[in-house]
């Protein structure tokens, strides 16, 4: 029987993903390391294997017993910022983990490979951003997803291998790591406010960035590979609205009915400014995209966080440079 190979299941959008799969009654391998993901995220009716990409071992083994049809490949750790001071750890994970896995699906003649990259590729470019908007990363997070991207369309060019690219962005919802301190900056508020202490804001707020609900992510991502007009395409997907860091405080709070406190630090080295066009991902993937506006996906994920509580924000181990860390981090 072939099955689906979905890395990162345990993760945010990963384990959504695998949900969506399984609901379509589609096989599926879950791996994931639990680096950043929790084995209650993976959905049951998955098998599951405990286990890192950059294992090449793992790989030949999983590969070698089962017939892998598609690969979801959502694995990462996707901290743009820290990325700057993690630089080997998220080349290791974030791109050589990846061509791990195109070797495989080159190897055993995947029929699909679909990639999460991000909207980090794009940097500071003109917005919003289009699928045609030339690429200049500004963090090695960036980098690394960018050269995910091309090293799959040599792939496709020499051995024939589809692809689908998508590059999301400020993905938000049910099952997010609201616990790590360094990424997901709604995460980070709503923890922040189940703890009573104060919300971080990084400059002076008015950073703009367009939040997407986990549904109008997941959905398009699960079809995509069993949808041909997609294959070999990259594609924009999540929200079209932008809000300042500040609008999103509001929304936070109201949802929580709270008036929170907040800490201003020192503006990161980060881009300023962030949101894309989705014309592309409407046309093809249209009927699976609600539009979910941001006050209605906070009020689930609020419902959500409340029930779960607070999580403790653990310091990242494998910080490789301190140097221009920001103070907040340290």
């Amino acid at each position: 029987m072939e099955k689906i190979l979905v890395t990162g299941a345990a993760g945010f959008i990963g384990s959504h993903v695998v949900d969506a799969l399984i609901a379509e009654g589609k096989p599926v391998i879950a791996l994931d390391d639990l680096s950043g993901g929790f084995i209650e995220n993976v959905n049951p009716k998955a098998k599951f294997i405990e286990g890192s990409i950059t294992n090449t071992t793992l790989l030949n083994n999983i590969f070698s017993e089962n017939k892998i049809s598609h690969i979801y490949h959502l694995g990462a750790y996707a901290a743009e910022g820290l990325s700057h001071f993690i630089r080997n750890f998220n080349y290791n994970n974030n791109l050589v983990g990846s061509i791990n896995l195109i070797n495989q699906a080159i190897l055993h003649e995947v029929k699909c490979f679909v990639f999460a990259s991000s909207i980090a590729v794009y940097g500071k470019n003109q917005l919003p951003y289009t699928e045609e908007t030339p690429p200049q990363p500004e963090d090695p997070y960036g980098i690394a997803k960018y050269a995910v991207e091309l090293d799959l369309k040599s792939a496709h060019e020499l051995f024939g291998l589809n692809y689908v690219i998508f590059r999301p962005h400020n993905v938000y919802g049910e099952r997010q790591n609201i616990g790590d301190k360094y990424r997901n900056v709604i995460g980070i508020f709503m923890n922040n406010i189940l703890k009573d202490i104060e919300l971080p804001i990084f400059g002076d707020g008015n950073q703009t960035r367009a939040f997407s609900y986990i549904d109008d992510v997941a959905l398009p991502i699960s079809h995509s590979g069993f949808m041909s007009e997609a294959y070999n395409n990259v594609f924009n997907i999540g929200a079209d609205k932008p809000y300042t860091i500040n609008e999103l405080v509001d929304v936070v709070a109201k949802a929580f009915d709270t008036s929170p406190r907040l800490i201003y630090h020192e503006a990161r080295n980060e881009v300023v400014n962030a949101y894309s066009s989705h014309e592309k991902a409407d046309r093809v993937f249209g009927h699976f995209i609600k539009n979910v506006d941001l006050e209605e996906g906070i009020n689930r994920m609020v419902a959500s966080v409340k029930m779960s509580g607070a999580k403790s924000t653990p310091k990242f181990k494998n910080i490789e440079i301190e140097k221009n860390l920001p103070a907040a981090w340290k």
